[in-house]
């Protein structure tokens, strides 16, 4: 059983669907991750206790996804030492996900939320991933494939191109 290290969690089940994204890069990178719902507003003793143990299980990273007021990335940052990373989620009450973004974004002094677009969990997940693999070289070796794999993508996208 693989070693968790990124906790994936959102405010409501219903942002699943979107967190899942973050799922598929660290599996692709053979990740462990933990995934649940931890609501801030819904049960904020829960959001606490899992912020404060979150290292001591042996996590380095939380992802957290948020639509709405968004409070869930802040709060957790406010309470771990751990990196958290922010995913403002475009969710059925949001105006257009752009109050998530903004409440993520805009954190007070000392409390850094990494913020990523909205919806954007897979991003975060690659955030994750590069987070570890400052001291993870088979990490380091595996992004290095994608990025030259990315780049030979778009010199095929060119050579399609060159045909019109």
């Amino acid at each position: 059983m693989k070693e968790v290290e990124v906790g994936i969690i959102m405010g409501s089940s219903s942002d699943a669907p979107i967190m899942r994204q973050a799922i598929e890069v660290l599996k692709k990178f053979d990740i462990g991750y933990e995934f649940s719902v931890v609501s801030a507003h819904r049960s904020p003793q829960r959001m606490f206790e899992y912020a404060a143990a979150a290292e001591g299980r042996g996590l380095k990273i939380i992802i957290a996804g948020a639509g709405g007021a968004a409070h869930l990335p802040g709060m957790v940052a406010a309470i771990t030492t751990l990196p958290v990373v922010g995913v403002p989620i475009k969710s059925s009450n949001s105006l257009d996900g752009w109050d998530s973004l903004l409440s993520i974004v805009q954190m007070p002094g000392d409390i850094p939320v990494a913020t990523v677009s909205v919806n954007g969990a897979r991003n975060a997940g690659l955030l994750a991933v590069q987070i570890l693999a400052t001291s993870n070289s088979t990490l380091r070796e595996k992004l290095a494939a994608m990025k030259k794999e990315n780049h030979e993508k778009v010199l095929q996208q060119n050579e399609t191109l060159e045909q019109f």
